[in-house]
């Protein structure tokens, strides 16, 4: 049976993380996956979070009966510049304390570096996961990586043979629908990537997305021509293209059971009422807790 994990980004700006967990239990999640926040962790910075608010936050995951899940941060940890890959090691090193803290049993991340200097990024990656390989298993937590857009690997495949890679049972492989596009260069086949991770697939997110190559590749338009930029959205189900009857029919025939993150972002106008109708449709498709 699925964990349904609230990504509270829409929250963020209004809400500390103690209260995130309060809104996802009043919108009926039992766990939490917590994305870069500045009060906590940031896109690439040291953690700012100290143990009052670690208090704070245990107290609300008490009452509410609410756990986080996941970490999902993101550290530039496969930087080609190595004074910057050896800051974000250490910014893992205390994220992962602070993981420990809150018992929270799963980090989904990023593989980060420079797609325009691929080579050394996955030099650089592979150093740092065997710096960080101890930490991991004297905590026993495990960890998910996904291919994200300008990354240093930004497709399914190469993504998977990267985990294989690192070859640790705890190391496995995150699949983020709302990236399938960029994932397969455009043909959006779903039930292919899943089929490649195989038994490496261990988190999914789920939102939706439009074709990004469709059009001629106009179906956005980004100036000037050429910009060295990635586009995408996190948008609700069905405000997109993927096929969700046949993406949801391939995981139960996979019978996945893994955690699936909810990670709609940039609706903050509707955030209650999408995070109610996705958590409704992934119970509905997969059933779930």
């Amino acid at each position: 049976m699925v964990k349904i994990l609230l990504d509270p980004s829409m929250y963020h700006p209004q809400l500390s993380v103690a209260d995130e967990v309060r809104k996802a239990h009043e919108l009926g999640y039992r766990y939490l996956e917590l994305s870069p926040r500045a009060d906590f962790h940031e896109w690439h910075h040291y953690p700012k979070v100290d143990r009052h608010q670690i208090a704070e936050v245990k107290r609300a995951m008490d009452e509410t009966g609410v756990r986080i899940w996941t970490f999902n941060p993101v550290f530039n940890w496969s930087s080609p510049d190595e004074q910057e890959r050896q800051a974000q090691v250490r910014n893992w090193k205390r994220l992962l304390e602070l993981a420990d803290a809150l018992e929270v049993p799963l980090i989904a991340t990023e593989l980060s570096g420079d797609p325009n200097q691929p080579l050394a990024s996955e030099h650089q990656f592979y150093r740092s996961i065997e710096e960080l390989i101890p930490v991991f298993e004297r905590y026993g937590m495990e960890c998910t990586v996904e291919a994200h857009p300008y990354d240093f690997v930004e497709t399914n495949d190469r993504a998977v043979q990267i985990v294989h890679g690192v070859d640790r049972d705890w190391f496995n492989y995150e699949f983020c629908f709302p990236h399938a596009f960029h994932l397969s260069d455009g043909t959006g086949d779903i039930r292919g990537m899943l089929d490649y991770a195989g038994d490496r697939l261990r988190h999914l997110h789920i939102a939706d997305v439009f074709n990004h190559r469709a059009n001629v590749g106009n179906r956005y338009i980004v100036n000037p021509p050429g910009v060295d930029a990635r586009v995408h959205q996190h948008n609700e189900i069905g405000n997109g293209e993927i096929d969700w009857d046949d993406a949801f029919a391939a995981l139960r025939e996979r019978e996945y059971d893994g955690p699936v993150s909810v990670c709609v972002f940039g609706w903050e106008e509707e955030a209650d009422a999408i995070h109610r109708r996705m958590r409704e449709r992934i119970l509905a498709e997969l059933g779930g807790e």
